[in-house]
């Protein structure tokens, strides 16, 4: 398929962002795309883009790989995600030691001892729901979604209580794509004030929890084993932001899903399918992440189409557009169906940048959606389908609120 005179300019706000992925679609498996000013190769297409996140030939490491680089730091809104120094942006051997150094944090057997976590977590969360008066209209965003995935990260990285909303606002400003290159400098540098108040109260304070294994590594053995300065607060934020920000989206998700498609309720009730079908068709049909950038070209790649990407060339990875690809799952590809015999997705990536925290955020998500629709089996929305607006953002695929009623008001 011939590609578009010049490339196709993505909503910042995702306004459309399905009509928007149809289109990509529709012009083959890669694209030429402006993402904020950037030029990159949008990857829509299954098969190539699982192809090109396991090629040696494609490098998360914008210094080293970009020559677009040192501008994009200086005028991109979006230069802290290809700034960071942390295994996002890593690329071969600093890769596979940021890995293996944080990998340890969603062992089996770490996952398994915050199943009882979550559970208590979730509890408590629907405890302070459940005296809100009948028929009331709340937002589940704010009073689930959000909570849940705060408290759980907050927990595994040892993130104390009062610190917790300061981290909210600031994760939030990484994924907002409407903000200047201005404001979103502005968001970094608060961000960063925040990550060193963590550290900060660990070294004074260490406790069981991942950030302070991962100051003692950073102490115990400087730049040689463990992790630089930046790295360590990259690494932090990475871990806070990702195990955060990406779980309230899909529980959102899931939830609109559910309430919106009845019969999938049913099939619920009637044993024919279970939560973990609902995660993974919730993952597949409205992945937590529509496009993440950035990768770049080692060398020059020849597609299967015969278009090249030249080398130092960005590639953007079209995780949504890619999901729902008919090549991949047929003509009911944007159908939510729970009972859907293959669910295969995208949503955690693919290779060797694939989420760590996928375990965790399955459990989370599983158990966060059982008891909230155990505990309150009438949950329905409180405003049509159509008056719930996405997120505005090209990356993070949510909702602004979800509003509710936990009990319909004549029950």
């Amino acid at each position: 398929m011939s590609q578009p005179a010049t490339p196709i300019v993505l909503d910042p706000t995702g306004a459309d962002h399905h009509g928007e992925h149809e289109q990509l679609r529709g012009h083959g498996a890669a694209v030429r795309v402006d993402i904020l000013g950037v030029t990159a190769w949008s990857i829509s297409d299954p098969a190539l883009l699982k192809s090109l996140l396991k090629n040696t030939d494609v490098s998360k490491d914008a210094r080293a790989h970009w020559p677009g680089y040192e501008e994009a730091i200086q005028t991109w809104p979006l230069a802290l995600w290809v700034a960071v120094e942390n295994m996002f942006t890593a690329y071969g051997d600093d890769h596979r030691r940021l890995r293996r150094m944080i990998a340890p944090a969603f062992s089996a057997r770490r996952i398994d001892a915050l199943a009882p976590v979550v559970e208590t977590i979730v509890e408590t969360i629907l405890d302070d729901l459940d005296d809100l008066p009948t028929g009331q209209s709340i937002d589940l965003r704010e009073h689930v979604a959000y909570p849940l995935p705060i408290a759980v990260i907050g927990h595994l990285m040892g993130v104390p209580a009062d610190q917790r909303a300061h981290f909210r606002g600031v994760v939030d400003g990484v994924f907002d794509t409407t903000l200047t290159a201005d404001q979103a400098a502005t968001n970094t540098k608060d961000l960063y004030k925040v990550l060193d108040q963590l550290i900060s109260t660990k070294r004074t304070d260490p406790g069981d929890d991942m950030t302070s294994l991962l100051i003692a590594a950073r102490d115990d053995d400087g730049d040689r084993r463990g992790l630089s300065d930046a790295e360590l607060r990259d690494t932090l934020l990475l871990m806070i932001s990702a195990g955060y920000e990406t779980t309230v989206n899909v529980l959102d998700q899931a939830i609109s899903l559910l309430l919106t498609h009845p019969e999938q309720r049913d099939q619920l009730r009637a044993g024919h399918a279970d939560w973990a079908d609902v995660v993974e068709e919730t993952l597949r049909l409205e992945p937590a992440v529509k496009h993440l950038p950035m990768r770049y070209a080692v060398n020059d790649i020849v597609l299967p189409d015969g278009q090249t990407i030249a080398k130092g060339e960005a590639i953007l990875a079209s995780y949504a557009a890619a999901n729902r690809h008919p090549d991949w799952h047929g003509e009911t590809a944007d159908d939510f169906n729970i009972r859907r015999a293959t669910k295969d997705h995208l949503a955690f990536g693919h290779g060797v940048h694939f989420c760590l925290g996928a375990p965790l955020a399955r459990l989370e998500l599983a158990t966060g959606l059982r008891k909230l629709f155990t505990r309150f089996p009438d949950l329905e929305l409180a405003v049509p389908a159509d008056q719930l607006k996405p997120l505005s953002s090209l990356i993070s695929n949510g909702h602004e609120q979800l509003p509710v009623r936990l009990r319909p008001a004549a029950a």
